[in-house]
């Protein structure tokens, strides 16, 4: 197969609370600025982390240090068939916030729409089941996992989260079902909710656990969880940061500036990875210019360098070359800029 495929990877997508009484008054449509919608719509398929539950049903799940419960309209799946989303994860630390019965009609709401879930079910079997997704004719598997927390985890027969203690490792079912899923498609995104909230790089059992997703036969681990975007590494974006909410911005971290990543795979595997900056406004995601998609270039391209991988902009993305590979973004004649060292971003 020698044509590239593209996924949309999209982080922690927050459509409760506040961005639910926005999408109340404007409609499913005014969440996404329409050039995000766009470049969303422009891959061959989508996936983000749906971080709450879609359901008018449900009680707050009542627990020490549980101090925010994010619960959507049923409506709210509508903003994700207009952005473009093929599948979502529910592994995470708040699909189950309103119960057991919220967290089944976020399924059922979600198939109704032909949006695929991972990560999250009626059963352990059904919370740790991939998706296979078909990208013109590639096969792409998607696992949905989480490390916390550990109370949401599906039973044998308990609805609940896919759960995995990454900071003691990944656990056998995990791997080989990465193992088993690889050898059944062209290629395997692993989507972790892994770490805690608001740190700038990846903790050592993160980086661990990546290591051993890709060994194990993932093509891409998408991590998030940290509400700031981290560095990419190999195939590994480490943390895709926020990219709708209605969360208070911290001034030195900045969570209200993300990255909407695209990666692009033939059948070689990975070639690269492409972030466009962002601006989150209060419920509304739009395309970050001037002085806010500086400061993201300059901050995504320091956590890159860190990790010992060069950042390059390319048409006004922030372009993750895979070693050796032929680069995607030049192939239709677009030039190339180091952003080792600053550059200037033309707008």
């Amino acid at each position: 197969m020698s044509t590239a495929r593209t996924i949309a990877l999209m982080g922690d997508t927050m459509l409760g609370r506040g961005v639910a009484e926005r999408l109340r008054k404007v409609g499913p449509h005014r969440l996404f600025a329409p050039e995000v919608q766009e470049a969303v719509a422009a891959a061959d398929l989508a996936v983000l982390n749906l971080e709450c539950c879609v359901s008018d049903r449900g009680e707050p799940w009542r627990s020490p240090g549980k101090l925010f419960h994010f619960r959507a309209p049923p409506g709210a799946v509508e903003a994700l068939t207009w952005l473009g989303v093929d599948c979502v994860t529910l592994a995470n630390n708040h699909a189950v916030d309103f119960g057991f019965t919220a967290l089944t009609d976020t399924v059922a709401l979600l198939a109704r729409a032909g949006i695929r879930a991972v990560g999250a079910g009626a059963t352990l079997e059904q919370a740790r089941a991939a998706a296979v997704l078909d990208a013109r004719g590639m096969r792409i598997g998607v696992v949905g996992v989480t490390d916390h927390p550990r109370e949401f985890a599906a039973g044998t027969t308990r609805p609940g989260v896919a759960h995995a203690d990454l900071r003691v490792g990944v656990p056998e079912w995990l791997s080989a079902g990465v193992a088993r899923l690889r050898r059944d498609t062209d290629a395997v995104l692993v989507t972790p909710h892994w770490g805690p909230n608001m740190i700038t790089t990846p903790l050592r059992y993160v980086r661990r656990a990546a290591a051993s997703l890709t060994a194990a036969g993932a093509t891409v681990v998408a991590g998030h969880s940290a509400h700031v975007f981290h560095g990419a590494a190999g195939p590994v974006p480490f943390d895709l940061g926020d990219f709708l909410d209605d969360y208070a911005a911290d001034p030195r971290l900045r969570n209200d500036r993300g990255l909407l990543f695209v990666v692009t795979l033939d059948a070689s595997g990975l070639r690269e990875v492409t972030a466009v900056p962002l601006v989150l406004d209060f419920g509304y995601t739009r395309l970050a210019e001037g002085r806010d998609w500086d400061w993201i270039r300059d901050r995504f391209t320091a956590a890159c360098v860190s990790l010992g991988t060069p950042v390059e902009v390319a048409a006004g993305r922030l372009v993750v070359r895979q070693p050796g590979r032929r680069p995607a973004s030049t192939a239709s004649g677009a030039s190339n800029t180091s952003a080792t060292t600053p550059a200037t971003h033309a707008r």
